[in-house]
């Protein structure tokens, strides 16, 4: 009787202690916050080849016990282990409605130059599946591909288009197409550079389409350094390394046999590498150079020591001192694509995705100026519609770029940032004066005491204004620029391929997401039309963008 006393004892002190263990391991987990790490260079073990029973043991390490659910896991269907898909994470986002002129004369948002939804979307297609209408981005879409507009004259750092037709998917609208044009400069005439490589390799990054990827990507970017730049390489997994201190690029095999030793096993210590990949950055910082921390992940940021808004806060704070953030997202499955886009925002810097060699190429060669250098910063767009012309109208895309019509003078809210050779095209689908038409118009009721007045342009064709801010990378103060827009009456077979091939991108990225807004659109209309704008394509951009309108059009056929 006595031994028994002691043995439930033991076994409730035992089952005690394991039930406090659990709960502070699921509130460290949740909460972001992990026991602080030393700040130390990741061991030799570490950078050796992992053996195949240490890469087992890693691998469950690299799944974070919390994640955030995914737009596309159905709720009703339960499993005690998810299917890799279901860990990707992207933000909700709610279309831009039509707007009535009369109550909402301004629209006023920040440019992006990303275009990592296109690369991801085009990863979700070329597997045979459509993607979760949340990971469409349609202005993402549209600024994938390079347009033909005109350089900047001047000291200007960007040029400024538009052109109005018919919409494709709904004629009796309107399009309108704003583009804008950074301007471009050659490799050896950029500013010197301060590069610092972050690059996680945790159990996650092993599969063959990440960490091995991103070791080629960076060799093609080692490529293009010259002497006067200097590239530093910081890792993070259990712990936040130096790997390669700040090295002159033409030093390429010392850069390259580092980059080569690399191998992935660990947990994720996001935070850790951040902070030591910013302390480098600000120990070697190039006056009037371009100094940038490019962080390449899967995305999975769940053991640091810092949350996601220390995070944010550590990135808003250097990039006032100059130092700029580049996000490379890779692999699938467990792809964070949310999180990622909103630290590259905060950084003054883009997001990118690398699904491949060709697109690694793309971002890390041929854009490299424009992944690179910043050539404008705190870029807004504010558009004055004119309501004896327009009663309603739709921004495509932006939805998260969205801004008050007061932060448009204030010199103090952030905005997107435009690179040297970026182009950033908007698309405003409009309802003229007059037209009869089906979709619904966001409305209040009306108003009691407001007058009407004469409308300075009602007697003209300008359908709007177009205003821009922006300040150079080293200014607080933005300039102004202003344009207003005619309606000529083009019709849409009279209209540029720039404009063309822009509006077929779009209707595909409504059809995938199942728009509202989509009209009449569909595969064959939108084929028929990127067929018709395909131009020059030197590069295949555009074919390749057939190709995955005609696969979709495959997918759709056999769901």
């Amino acid at each position: 009787m006595k031994y028994n006393t002691i043995y439930r004892a033991i076994a409730l002190l035992a089952t005690t202690t394991v039930l406090g263990q659990l709960t502070v391991a699921c509130n460290s987990s949740q909460s972001g916050n992990a026991p602080p790490q030393q700040e130390m260079a990741p061991s030799q073990q570490q950078l050796r080849a992992v053996t195949p029973a240490a890469k087992q043991l890693a691998k469950p390490a690299s799944a974070p016990i919390a994640r955030s659910p995914t737009i596309t896991q159905d709720s009703s269907q339960k499993s005690e282990v998810p299917e890799p898909s279901n860990r990707e994470a992207y933000d909700r986002i709610d279309e831009n409605p039509f707007l009535r002129v009369s109550n909402n004369p301004l629209s006023t948002f920040s440019i992006d130059v990303d275009a990592a939804s296109y690369s991801n979307v085009r990863r979700f297609i070329n597997e045979g599946k459509l993607p979760p209408k949340d990971a469409v981005r349609i202005e993402e879409l549209i600024n994938y591909f390079p347009y033909e507009y005109p350089q900047p004259e001047g000291d200007r750092p960007f040029s400024v288009s538009t052109e109005i037709s018919q919409a494709p998917w709904n004629p009796d609208h309107r399009l309108v197409h704003i583009g804008l044009q950074g301007k471009k400069i050659s490799t050896e005439n950029l500013p010197p550079s301060n590069l610092v490589f972050l690059l996680d390799v945790s159990g996650s990054m092993e599969e063959p389409n990440k960490l091995p990827l991103l070791k080629s990507a960076f060799r093609l970017l080692v490529n293009e350094l010259r002497p006067n730049d200097k590239v530093s390489l910081v890792v993070y997994a259990g712990a936040a390394g130096v790997v390669l201190p700040p090295t002159p690029g033409n030093q390429k095999d010392k850069i390259f046999d580092a980059i080569e030793k690399l191998q992935a096993g660990g947990s994720t210590a996001g935070g850790e590498g951040i902070q030591l990949a910013y302390k480098l950055a600000k120990e070697n910082f190039i006056q009037s150079g371009n100094n940038r921390i490019i962080l390449a992940t899967d995305g999975d940021f769940n053991v640091g020591t810092s949350s996601d808004s220390e995070l944010v806060s550590l990135i808003e704070q250097k990039r006032e001192e100059g130092v700029f953030l580049t996000v490379l997202g890779v692999g699938m499955g467990n792809l964070q694509d949310s999180k990622m886009e909103k630290l590259a925002n905060k950084g003054n810097g883009n997001y990118a995705y690398l699904d491949n060699m060709l697109e690694a190429k793309k971002v890390l060669v041929k854009e490299i100026g424009g992944t690179l250098l910043t050539i404008a910063k705190d870029v807004k767009l504010q558009v004055e519609f004119n309501p004896s012309k327009v009663q309603a109208y739709r921004l495509i895309g932006y939805e998260n770029r969205m801004l008050r019509n007061e932060d448009f003078k204030n010199d103090k809210k952030d905005a997107g940032e435009l690179g040297a050779g970026h182009s950033v095209t908007a698309l405003y689908e409009i309802i003229p004066i007059g037209v009869k038409s089906d979709v619904k118009v966001s409305d209040v009721d009306s108003l009691k005491y407001q007058k009407t007045v004469q409308n300075a342009a009602s007697g003209s064709n300008e359908l709007m204004q177009v205003k821009l801010r922006y300040k150079a990378p080293n200014q607080n103060n933005s300039q102004l620029l202003t344009s207003p827009v005619v309606d000529r009456g083009m019709k849409l077979e009279d209209a540029s391929t720039n404009f063309k091939f822009s509006a077929a991108v779009a209707e595909f990225g409504m059809v995938l997401r199942g728009s509202q807004y989509k009209g009449k659109a569909n595969f064959d209309d939108i084929l028929k039309l990127a067929n018709q704008s395909q131009g020059d394509d030197l590069d295949g951009y555009r074919a390749e963008f057939i190709r995955l309108v005609t696969r979709s059009r495959s997918i759709t056929a056999t769901e």
